[in-house]
């Protein structure tokens, strides 16, 4: 018996080719510049800044919001941007780690990362670093402790945990 395709949809004997909903305008503001875009609205911010804006930065690790190596700001607080709808970002200003940097600067945390080591195979280190930065400019930094608390959501499979809070505490003490 050979398998057969299921019949198309139809609506007063008209077949229906699409399913779901169609594409709409959508401007998003990533890292201090307006990128208007064609997407579904349940596109992912994730999937629309790797796929749809070239921005490949931020990591799609586990897709379900547990690894966050997807970790982006969205109005300088740090969102998982795989659970987090791109249509949702309109009127908002996102950050990624592209935007992190100023210019051929490097942000303290991106010095810090690099000067402690503070990455092995580099997979989760956006997200990483855009926790750090967050969490430094949230005032969470006060021992390794809470920084472990505040930096929970970031998982590194490598295991580089001292690494990261002592390049977070670098810039906490200034160093």
């Amino acid at each position: 018996m050979s398998a057969q395709s299921p019949a198309p949809l139809t609506e007063r004997g008209q077949v229906l080719e699409e399913r779901g909903p169609g594409p709409v305008a959508v401007t998003l503001s990533v890292n201090g510049v307006e990128r208007s875009l064609e997407i579904e609205p349940r596109v992912s911010l994730l999937d629309a800044l790797r796929e749809h804006l070239d921005l490949t930065g931020a990591k799609k690790g586990c897709d379900q919001g547990t690894c966050g190596a997807c970790t982006v700001w969205v109005d300088g607080h740090r969102v998982l941007s795989c659970l987090t709808l791109a249509m949702t970002c309109e009127g908002r200003e996102v950050t990624t780690i592209e935007g992190l940097a100023e210019g051929d600067e490097l942000h303290a945390v991106q010095q810090a990362f690099i000067a402690e080591d503070a990455f092995q195979c580099g997979y989760c280190t956006p997200g990483q670093i855009m926790s750090a930065a967050a969490l430094l400019k949230e005032g969470h930094a006060g021992d390794d402790a809470e920084i472990k608390e505040w930096m929970s959501g970031n998982i590194c499979r490598c295991a580089a945990y001292p690494h990261i809070r002592a390049a977070i505490r670098a810039v906490r003490d200034g160093a």
